[in-house]
Parts: C-alpha cells; sequence; structure tokens
C-alpha cells in the first residue's frame, strides 16, 4: 500500500481527485485515495468485484494501459455523516479524443473519514440501459 499521502479535508475533495486521477490514467494518485483496509471493494460495470488492494490495483493498471478514461460526474445525490459519505451519480464517459459516447453508468462510491482523511472505501459502478437524464431539474455538476 502507498506510503505517505495526501489528506483530504471533505468526501468532496477526494471525489474530484479520484476522477482526476482516473482521467489521467495516474495508477498510484488513484491508488492513494483507497483506504488501508483489505476489504476495499470495487465492482466495474462489466460486473466484477474486486476485494482487497491488490486485486483493485491490477485491474486499474489493466484499464490504463488503454489510456485514460474520461468522465464527467453528474447528477450527485450525496448523504454524509461525520464519519462516512455515499456518493450516488451518473459518470457521463467520453473517449480519449473527447467524443461523447452513447452510454453512462450509475455509480455510488463509499468514503469514510480516516486518520488520513477521507478515503474511498467503495466504487460500484454499473452500466445503466438507455440514455442519460442529463437534463433533469435535479443536476449537479461536479467540478
Amino acid at each position: 500500500m502507498p506510503g505517505a499521502r495526501k489528506q483530504f479535508g471533505t468526501a468532496d475533495d477526494i471525489e474530484a481527485a479520484w476522477y482526476d486521477a482516473i482521467g489521467r490514467a495516474d495508477l498510484e494518485a488513484l491508488m492513494a485515495l483507497w483506504a488501508d483496509d483489505e476489504e476495499i471493494v470495487c465492482i466495474h460495470p462489466d460486473g466484477t468485484r474486486l476485494i482487497g488492494y491488490a486485486a483493485i490495483r491490477s485491474s486499474w493498471e489493466d484499464i490504463f494501459t488503454r489510456g485514460g478514461v474520461h468522465i464527467r460526474p453528474v447528477q450527485l445525490h450525496a448523504s454524509q455523516n461525520m464519519m462516512s459519505a455515499v456518493h450516488n451519480l451518473i459518470e457521463s464517459v467520453s473517449t480519449a479524443e473527447g467524443k461523447q459516447r452513447d452510454i453512462h453508468i450509475i455509480a455510488t462510491n463509499v468514503y469514510a473519514k480516516t486518520p488520513l482523511g477521507w478515503r474511498i472505501v467503495v466504487h460500484h459502478a454499473s452500466v445503466a440501459p438507455g440514455k442519460a437524464e442529463i437534463d433533469r431539474v435535479s443536476t449537479t455538476v461536479l467540478h
């Protein structure tokens, strides 16, 4: 697991760092965002469930060999207390060339407040059927 890491003061801060690291295909930055816990979970849109740091790292390493994934998180619905936060959102996915893809992903990111600041403990992403409802009145755009 990573050594010295940046502290994040809010779940929103770490979520912004999460999508930034994915967009840059920065494996070290992405993995530094995870909690120091072997019970961390990542579920990719294809349904693959990974448990533990090594399995999650290996999967993202494989994804990043194909380049970054440009994701614009929209329609955030957040629930938070003093020690945890759950963010459910839609991920609008673009290709490396910046072209919008005709898919959207529903994601849930779970964060825990640790002695190192906020860290991700669960990322669950699923491809949603149909077109994204991007123009809803309650839309919240991160970034």
